[in-house]
């Protein structure tokens, strides 16, 4: 089942975690030192639960479709 994944740019701290947990759904703007969302919807589920449990801001929001 495929969740929609959020990420709050403005909220983010640039600490990677999310991307080093789900390189296939996170990337990482070097301009503006953020990381973001490029595969919006996720068939990964228990990769981008860990991934929004493991960022320190909270900013990873994981809905099912």
């Amino acid at each position: 089942m495929a969740v929609k994944v959020t990420l709050d740019e403005e909220e983010c701290i640039g600490c990677q975690s999310c991307i080093e947990l789900c390189p296939d759904i996170f990337g990482f703007d070097d301009e503006t030192e953020k990381a973001y969302v490029f595969e919006v919807y996720a068939d990964d589920e228990e990769c981008v639960e860990e991934a929004a449990a493991a960022c320190p801001v909270d900013c990873i929001s994981v809905e099912e479709e």
